[in-house]
């Protein structure tokens, strides 16, 4: 948590003007039905949750050395941040993964109300604290020191593998989601070091028309599983599920096809109808029909309409507005040339 705090500190200007709050709701990667309302909150709440998130961020982590008590209020508040991140937003299993180092807060004598006082592990745990108040303690065992020898050792290895990590913190370079070690098991983490102030979004659109041009082309939309797409279509609610090709179509959206070259590759394996790419897909518009010719890439600007507004009323969720081509008709004779040269399997060959 702290380093979340951190790269927030040190990145965007908006965290410290505390407006973030003001864009976050309608661009984070895939709103759900909660976002739209948090969105539409007061310019006042929005500061108070902006000035929360520091304080849950950079401040309460430190309750962890400050006695029973305020490690515990350190663990409901983490876990109560949690669950209101969950409530607002589909970030896949970030949150819920969150919640389990939380849980460390908390001692068993907090936690008994959660098993009934007659089980045995109850009874047990209770003879085991009784006899390690009186000064009662077994003898050590040989498998006692064993593990007592990986215990300390392990302790040890995690140290040293976290002092990257700590100056990492104290850098004011710090990177995002970062590892230092080849196993990976240490990590720097940080969400949301920038907020993007709008929201874009990559539409794929087909058509059987032999020609791509003129006006009387019919232009159809292939819909995801869960990112915005259709305006009166709700957003979904699908956490702690992760429906990775809607995610990462949030970041092609504010780079260009050529940063993004798989873009290109989802396109032609939409020209042959493959049946991979397309279970991937919320709505094939060209479904039991034959395949498009040509697949385009329109770019959109998107924000949630205004409740009360004439566009809600017709029952739409989202207001949009076209930017420009993301990337040109194509079709595939026009593509192989360019999966040849980055060696990719031909669409229709899999």
């Amino acid at each position: 948590m702290l380093g979340a705090g951190l790269i927030k500190i040190r990145g965007d200007r908006c965290w410290r003007e505390l407006t973030c709050m003001d864009y976050h709701y309608e661009t984070q990667p895939v709103p759900n039905p909660m976002s739209y309302y948090m969105h539409r909150s007061p310019w006042w709440f929005h500061r108070f949750e902006t000035l929360s998130n520091h304080f849950i961020e950079l401040v309460v982590p430190f309750f962890t050395f400050m006695g029973r008590r305020m490690c515990m209020l350190n663990g409901v508040l983490q876990i109560l941040f949690q669950v209101v991140l969950i409530i607002s937003g589909n970030l896949s299993f970030l949150n819920w993964l969150t919640i389990v180092p939380s849980l460390a807060c908390f001692d068993d004598a907090a936690l008994a109300f959660l098993f009934r006082r007659s089980g045995r592990a109850t009874q047990t745990l209770l003879q085991i604290q009784t006899e390690e108040a009186s000064g009662l303690k077994p003898a050590p065992s040989k498998g006692m020191l064993i593990r007592r020898v990986l215990n300390v050792s392990l302790g040890i290895l995690i140290a040293y593998l976290s002092v990257p990590v700590v100056m990492n913190l104290l850098s004011s370079r710090q990177m995002m989601n970062t590892s230092f070690d080849p196993l990976r098991i240490v990590n720097t983490y940080g969400a949301f070091g920038s907020v993007t102030k709008e929201r874009t979004e990559v539409v794929f659109q087909g058509t059987l028309s032999v020609n791509h041009t003129g006006e009387e082309v019919v232009w159809e939309e292939y819909e995801f599983l869960c990112k915005p797409g259709a305006l009166d279509r709700r957003p979904c609610l699908i956490s702690p599920y992760h429906y990775r090709l809607d995610w990462l179509m949030w970041f092609a959206a504010f780079q260009t096809y050529e940063q993004s070259e798989w873009v290109i590759h989802i396109a032609g394996r939409l020209l042959a109808n493959d049946s991979t790419v397309l279970s991937l897909m919320g709505h094939n518009p060209f479904q039991n029909r034959e395949k498009p010719r040509w697949i385009r890439g329109e770019h959109f600007r998107y924000k949630f309409t205004r409740p009360g507004s004439s566009s809600a009323a017709q029952g739409k969720w989202w207001v949009r507005k076209r930017i420009g081509p993301y990337f040109p008709p194509v079709n595939l004779d026009s593509l192989r040339s360019y999966f040849q040269s980055r060696n990719w399997p031909l669409p229709g060959s899999y």
